[in-house]
């Protein structure tokens, strides 16, 4: 840390004479409702942040307003680091706490996404095919089955990114089957897929998050299973709304679940756990509206020992990787950033699970040198307070990304202050469209790590973590935007 001692007297020597000018001087002490007020945070008055700028460096004026922090009602308590790091000379400007391990909240995902552009590569799509095994005769029946082939497609169905929807993707389908000139099936419609058979994700029962203002929490019993969804039975007195998302672990899937929709009276629906098979049953349902009987029924064989020659009808492919990761990280969605971790984990070690994630991202970590003192990756978006970093580590790693062929993906990927995704609604006056970064909210842990453009057009990398703070979120945010706003003119 460096001697405020020497600024914060200069300050003082100099900013007397125009207090001594004014007529009255006021002293704002803090209260809660203080914060609902247009005026200023408790810090120094407009008058000696003019004294501030015109006697005091950039760097100094972070380092004072750091100092500041320190015994500010909201952070004073907390648990918080900070970094403002010059990738050019790899040295530290400004930091706080900087080898702390703190609870990262979304800021993960940074992990988990750099992670997925570094083994898998931009242009990565999965694909869903559609197959069919033996042979069609001259009246169009096919004595075989259909396939439907999975790779864990994690946007399958859900117009995420710019994927197709069931009904598209089943379109898609019915005009190849078309195409081959089949009109009646005499076999059965069959879901191949080992991909994320094993993918159980169990969580505390009493565990309650906060992220980007949707409540997660595991929630009453289901009613009403079927293939399209599910709807939830949640206990009277708890706040719901629309606006929201609600987490709750599905005896369905037996695995996390985001119900989309609140329909009043207590009851929430999701959108359906099992995509393949609400593909598949879809499917079928077309097909037989549109007059192509199918005598068997939908099943899945998760492995195959004895697999038949098959022919390709239709492949459907997913969004890039690119445009799943620009989704994942503008948005901060917690599924899609878990189907990441689950893939890498499949595509270098041939193990669906959160396990293997883990061990790859961890060992990618290992190969690129990022500092793994104080470092628990738990899960690939976040959720769980079990993670940890350090801000030094965090700062060091979004650094050497800068010379990575995907690091321009990576950056578009991030949300742009007072602009874009999560930080649409910060840095709408100093810092607009100059802060590039990911940010992340639990209960009581607000994070921010990314880059900032300054205004002589240079790039820093940065990592301010808070863990513990009292008050808002709101209250959180405004005083991060008050450490980085002088960063700006370094």
């Amino acid at each position: 840390m460096v001697n405020f001692r020497k600024y914060i007297s200069g300050i003082t020597v100099l900013a007397s004479g125009f207090f001594l000018a004014q007529s009255t001087v006021s002293t704002v002490l803090y209260t809660p409702a203080y914060e609902n007020q247009k005026s200023t945070l408790n810090l120094p008055s407009p008058i000696t942040s003019m004294v501030e700028k015109a006697i005091l460096s950039p760097k100094e004026l972070v380092d004072i307003n750091v100092n500041t922090m320190m015994s500010d009602p909201v952070l004073k308590n907390a648990t918080w680091g900070f970094v403002v790091y010059d990738p050019k000379t790899k040295k530290v400007i400004s930091s706080y706490n900087e080898n702390t391990p703190l609870v990262p909240a979304s800021t993960t995902k940074l992990l988990t996404t750099e992670t997925a552009l570094s083994l898998l590569g931009e242009n990565y799509r999965w694909m869903t095919q559609l197959e069919y095994s033996g042979s069609i005769d001259e009246n169009g029946v096919l004595n075989g089955n259909l396939y439907i082939v999975g790779s864990g497609d994690p946007s399958l169905g859900t117009n995420k990114a710019g994927a197709w929807s069931y009904k598209e993707i089943v379109s898609d389908f019915v005009s190849g089957i078309s195409r081959e000139g089949i009109k009646k099936v005499n076999g059965d419609i069959i879901i191949q897929t080992a991909l994320f058979k094993g993918n159980i994700s169990r969580l505390p029962e009493n565990v309650v998050w906060l992220e980007n203002n949707n409540y997660y929490l595991p929630a009453g019993t289901t009613q009403e299973i079927n293939p399209a969804n599910e709807k939830l039975i949640v206990k009277k007195g708890n706040s719901f709304s629309a606006e929201k998302k609600y987490f709750y672990v599905s005896p369905y899937m037996n695995q996390m679940v985001y119900a989309d929709k609140y329909d009043g009276d207590g009851i929430l629906t999701t959108k359906l756990p099992d995509a393949p098979a609400y593909l598949a049953n879809s499917f079928k349902t077309t097909l037989v509206k549109s007059g192509v009987s199918v005598t068997g029924k939908v099943t899945p064989r998760m492995t195959d020992g004895t697999p038949e020659s098959r022919k390709m009808i239709s492949a459907y492919k997913s969004p890039t990787l690119a445009d799943i990761v620009y989704y994942t990280n503008q948005h901060s969605d917690n599924s899609l950033a878990e189907a990441l971790l689950k893939t890498v984990g499949f595509q270098k070690l041939g193990d669906q699970t959160s396990e293997s994630g883990r061990s790859v991202v961890t060992e990618h970590l290992k190969d690129i040198s990022f500092d793994l003192n104080g470092l628990s990756y738990v899960d690939g978006s976040g959720l769980s307070r079990s993670n940890l970093v350090t801000p030094i580590s965090q700062v060091k790693y979004l650094t050497s990304l800068m010379n990575e062929k995907y690091y321009k993906t990576y950056l578009t990927s991030l949300p742009i202050g007072g602009q874009s995704g999560t930080l649409k609604r910060m840095f709408l006056g100093t810092g607009n469209g100059q802060i590039f970064a990911k940010t992340g909210t639990l209960s009581r842990v607000k994070t921010l790590a990314g880059y900032m453009k300054t205004n002589s057009g240079k790039t820093l990398v940065f990592s301010l973590l808070v863990n513990n703070y009292s008050g808002s979120v709101d209250m959180v945010k405004k005083r991060m935007e008050k450490i980085l706003e002088p960063a700006l003119d370094l």
